[in-house]
């Protein structure tokens, strides 16, 4: 199947793509589209490439973000994940777009993730896309409390959005 994907995206972001694998002339990338773990293929000739040395881990066990550079640690986070109800998808994904959202209540950032709801088709007049962003509820962070997303303290999340390219890779487990 074919698919031609929006660049700039809807909110204006580049159009940023998770490389996996390489094969001659060809690339294969993660897509930012339902269902989580879809990739696709394109010509290295066609885009243009860039090394991202961050990583993130997000850990929904333990409420934690664990942010990597050139494979060393660098810092953890405490973090509120998805409830029982609304879990946050597990898996590898990437950060698609930083976002300073209107709304109060997703601090003063909001990076668009590649992940997808699997129990919300919308969410806000969304996609049920999966966002990493600050809170107006300090006290949910540590806990299992959001649709899904990853809430960090609003300091937390600047300090992210200051340092994390689009196309970092994001491991949750």
């Amino acid at each position: 199947m074919i698919r031609n994907l929006a660049n700039p995206q809807p909110a204006g972001a580049p159009l940023t793509l998770l490389v996996t694998r390489q094969d001659g002339p060809w690339l294969q990338v993660s897509l930012p589209v339902r269902p989580n773990g879809s990739t696709g293929w394109v010509r290295g000739s066609e885009v243009r490439t860039a090394r991202v040395t961050y990583r993130v881990e997000i850990s929904t066990a333990a409420h934690r973000l664990t942010l990597y550079r050139s494979g060393r640690l660098v810092a953890t986070f405490a973090a509120a994940t998805g409830t029982g109800g609304t879990p946050t998808p597990l898996g590898t994904f990437f950060l698609t777009e930083l976002l300073a959202p209107t709304n109060p209540g997703y601090g003063p950032y909001a990076y668009g993730l590649s992940a997808f709801s699997t129990v919300l088709t919308s969410f806000g007049g969304g996609p049920g896309q999966i966002g990493l962003h600050g809170t107006s509820d300090a006290n949910s962070i540590g806990h299992s409390s959001s649709h899904g997303c990853i809430r960090l303290s609003n300091g937390d999340i600047t300090t992210l959005a200051r340092v994390l390219p689009l196309g970092t890779p994001v491991n949750i487990t």
